[in-house]
């Protein structure tokens, strides 16, 4: 089993839902965390609740040059990046022809784009250090093409090649890169935020909690160095798709 703790985590998307829960995780078994997100004021009330192993990153990873300039910002307060969750993501359901062509970019630069940008930004000094973890956040939809979501699938799709194409160039020098693929998770991605409604759905089988994907994340991250879990696919009881 490989320990996380003291090591530094750099999560995107942790303001809330899987990103969030991983982040708790990563602190409560002795990682030092940096929560990076665009909502600042639920990304400082997010460090805050986990602790002094969390500091608050406000970044909109989008632009060019974002990825480096956060990368520094992250050594400055917690040192080099040992662990890297790539996990920001946006949503697109609804036939192309309805879909604004705005937020088709939003969801390819977001998604793809920005994915690209974070993880080229931490390989040099993992490859410089001879090792280091890369976990994307991918999808179900990165599996099979979903016909109600054919942009945010043609996202996943994308991410699961790059981390495959990554995972064979970079895994002879100790950096495991390793993909994520849910199903439906109750979380904001969702629209769903209601305790209760949560539970309810959880327990019939229709839906992931977040903590359930951040558990099977901490899975991932704590296996022996000679293991690589290239894909974990985790789907609620109920979702046949």
């Amino acid at each position: 089993m490989s320990d996380v703790r003291n090591k530094v985590a750099l999560i995107t998307g942790a303001s809330s839902g899987i990103g969030l829960a991983t982040a708790e995780a990563l602190a409560a078994a002795g990682a030092k965390v940096a929560l990076v997100a665009r909502s600042a004021d639920k990304l400082v009330a997010a460090a805050e609740r986990i602790g002094p192993n969390a500091v608050a990153i406000p970044a909109d990873l989008t632009g060019p040059d974002a990825s480096s300039a956060l990368l520094a910002e992250v050594e400055a307060k917690l040192g080099p990046v040992d662990i890297l969750m790539a996990n920001a993501g946006v949503y697109l359901a609804g036939d192309l022809v309805g879909n604004d062509p705005a937020a088709i970019d939003r969801v390819l630069q977001t998604n793809v784009g920005a994915v690209f940008q974070i993880v080229r930004a931490v390989l040099p000094g993992m490859i410089e250090r001879g090792g280091g973890d890369i976990l994307i956040t991918s999808s179900v939809a990165g599996h099979q093409a979903i016909p109600w979501e054919p942009v945010y699938s043609a996202s996943k799709h994308a991410v699961q090649s790059f981390t495959h194409g990554l995972r064979q160039q970079v895994g002879p020098q100790n950096i495991r890169v390793q993909a994520i693929a849910p199903g439906i998770v109750l979380n904001d991605l969702w629209g769903i935020s209601d305790p209760a409604e949560i539970d309810a759905k959880a327990d019939a089988g229709d839906g992931l909690r977040s903590e359930d994907v951040a558990e099977a994340a901490l899975f991932m991250l704590t296996r022996p160095r000679n293991v690589t879990i290239r894909d974990l696919v985790i789907l609620p009881r109920a979702q046949q798709i």
